[in-house]
């Protein structure tokens, strides 16, 4: 990617349901530009937009994570054996005593347990896991974008904030998980095809989406590999805040460009960040200049992500990554890089179209 494919991308992140024309008007290029080079990357597999539940919330599942531990020279096959499973939402080869990372969403407390003593243990190669169960998220990855953007350019594109606080729970009516899959399977499904996909009017598509995204229960994700962003050290911090400090240093280290998640969670460790850079250099800055000023923080564990198996429930050969991006030259389109930049779900212009 170039600089203007990367200042797109991030400007896509911030709002992945946007129109070609409203995302064009805030990075300041023209809408024909800004439709053919994301239709292009789409279509490459190097960008896909969908959409992800705010599981704790919407009661959809309990996320956690695990450190497996697993046999020397098996560390592929148990990977690919926890990617292949549907509850699992990320998987990563991990550096440091952990050989791999996993975020698992379990439908229930009960199904944890059943997945934690048997499911997982009986794959061939895993010798110990250790399990951090997710309390609190103070920002996910739908909510990443690369900082490739000004100030002003993020403030046209980000949707206004909740207008009070969000309840701790708040389940989805039946057509509202149905809506909820169609936009998880493709983030920019147009109001008109939610429509009719479900048999119910344009006006009533386009009020249930915009209800689940404003109320924050569905998340719209432009998912892509940091690697293409020019972001190729990733790094997984698990940190030991005292519990006073623990909401303050969650929302300050969630709000730094360079962390794509921060989550606070059960277990010897209190929080869980998950951190991108360009350089070891910019790693090393972020730890000694940004988690070091907190006193709040006593301890720290940093490994660093050599591969990616699996991405928000994405697995990897799903996304271009930058080693293929150089060596493959044709990929199957995707549906989602056939929108029309007047066929879009957020395009008032739809509102005219007879």
């Amino acid at each position: 990617m170039d600089v203007l494919d990367r200042r797109l991308v991030a400007a896509l992140q911030v709002s992945p349901r946007a129109s070609w024309g409203e995302l064009g008007r805030a990075v300041g290029e023209h809408e024909r530009t800004v439709a053919r080079r994301l239709q292009r990357l789409i279509a490459e597999g190097m960008v896909r937009v969908t959409a992800i539940y705010d599981d704790l919330r919407t009661g959809h599942g309990r996320p956690a994570h695990l450190h497996v531990q697993v046999r020397p020279g098996t560390a592929g096959h148990v990977a690919k054996a926890l990617a292949e499973r549907p509850d699992t939402r990320s998987v990563y080869s991990l550096t440091g005593v952990a050989d791999l990372g996993c975020e698992l969403v379990s439908p229930s407390r009960d199904d944890l347990h059943h997945i934690l003593s048997s499911q997982i243990s009986e794959i061939d190669g895993v010798l110990q896991t250790q399990t951090q169960v997710v309390l609190h998220t103070f920002r996910t990855v739908a909510e990443w974008h690369a900082p490739y953007l000004t100030e002003q350019e993020i403030a046209e594109l980000r949707p206004a904030p909740p207008p009070e606080e969000l309840p701790d729970e708040e389940g989805l009516s039946p057509l509202e998980q149905e809506i909820a899959e169609l936009l998880a399977a493709d983030g920019r499904i147009a109001f008109t095809a939610v429509a009719e996909r479900l048999d119910i009017s344009v006006p009533t598509a386009r009020r249930r989406v915009t209800s689940l995204i404003e109320r924050r229960l569905l998340l719209p994700r432009a998912e892509v590999e940091p690697a293409l962003l020019g972001l190729e050290v990733e790094a997984m911090l698990w940190l030991k805040v005292r519990p006073y400090g623990l909401d303050l240093v969650g929302q300050r280290l969630a709000a730094h460009p360079n962390v794509r998640y921060c989550a606070a969670t059960t277990g010897a460790h209190s929080l869980i960040v998950q951190v991108v850079a360009a350089h070891e250099a910019d790693l090393y800055r972020f730890m000694t200049e940004v988690v070091g000023r907190h006193d709040e923080i006593t301890d720290s564990d940093l490994t660093l992500i050599t591969r990616a198996y699996k991405r928000g429930h994405l697995h990897k050969s799903g996304l271009r990554t930058l080693d293929n991006s150089l060596d493959q030259q044709s990929h199957q389109p995707s549906h989602h890089s056939l929108d029309h930049p007047l066929d879009h779900p957020l395009d008032r212009r739809w509102e005219r179209t007879p």
